[in-house]
């Protein structure tokens, strides 16, 4: 765990700062939550809160919880806007049934596989997570968690428990063949079964489709709050690329698209 010194290093790293940030954007997309809506997530593991910065600025309220007291005061110092527990996630989520629209975690899932003492066995603690988690969560919501696993024998480990708690879903990989670019994301859905999102690849250009949609957006008109105008192109492909980065097949744009029709 960090000490206080480590725990401001590392909060205070721009390379940090920037993976997180990215990571945690990411996850935010996976969790495919309703537009135009405020909601309430839970983060575990939230560590200094750079993750929560990211929930805050999609305009969502959070609460964090984390092992690591040095951890939550460089939080606490920071003025994170979201509210602080100090929590050891292998004894379960303490709060109440159906509190939260979505869960999210970033590098933290893997450390319940380990045990760091002798009454810790990672099978039980796992189970114990998830089942709790799957209780606070709301009817259909998702929680997703990028880790980083040692092997396919802990990520099926950790698959293993997280549906003997009820949860579907499965592994989201972006950039599979990319050993600097790969990222682990287990996405768990409540409410039935539903398609897994599909990872992002060098193939599938999602990396630059994101790209461009931030080169439309400066171009294209805006309403008062600064948001490309609804029903305009940059609208348009900004849903559309939302949907991509969730998995979901989309229509390619064409020259009309965006353009009004003419009344017949």
């Amino acid at each position: 765990f960090y000490d206080e010194t480590e725990s401001q290093k590392y909060s205070s790293n721009s390379h940090i700062i920037a993976i997180q940030a990215e990571m945690t954007e990411r996850a935010m997309e996976l969790l495919a939550l309703p537009e135009d809506n405020s909601a309430l997530i839970l983060d575990v593991g939230c560590g200094s809160g750079l993750s929560g910065e990211v929930v805050t600025d999609a305009g969502h309220m959070w609460i964090g919880m984390d092992i690591s007291l040095p951890m939550l005061n460089v939080a606490v110092e920071r003025e994170v806007s979201g509210d602080l527990i100090l929590k050891d996630m292998g004894h379960g989520v303490p709060f109440k049934a159906g509190t939260f629209d979505g869960a999210i975690s970033i590098s933290a899932l893997q450390w319940l596989c380990h045990a760091n003492a002798s009454d810790q066995n990672p099978r039980k603690r796992l189970l114990r997570f998830f089942q709790s988690l799957y209780a606070s969560l709301a009817r259909g919501a998702r929680a997703v968690f990028q880790f980083y696993p040692e092997n396919s024998d802990q990520s099926e480990l950790i698959t293993q428990q997280a549906v003997k708690a009820g949860f579907s879903g499965g592994l989201v990989i972006d950039f599979p063949n990319s050993s600097k670019a790969k990222k682990v994301f287990l996405v768990l859905m409540t409410g039935g079964p539903q398609l897994l999102p599909k990872g992002l690849s060098e193939e599938s250009g999602s990396h630059h489709v994101a790209n461009a949609g931030r080169r439309t957006f400066a171009m294209a008109s805006r309403d008062k709050k600064g948001k490309p105008s609804k029903g305009s192109r940059a609208w348009i492909e900004s849903k559309k690329e939302r949907a991509r980065k969730q998995g979901k097949d989309v229509k390619e744009s064409s020259k009309y698209t965006g353009r009004k029709r003419r009344r017949l």
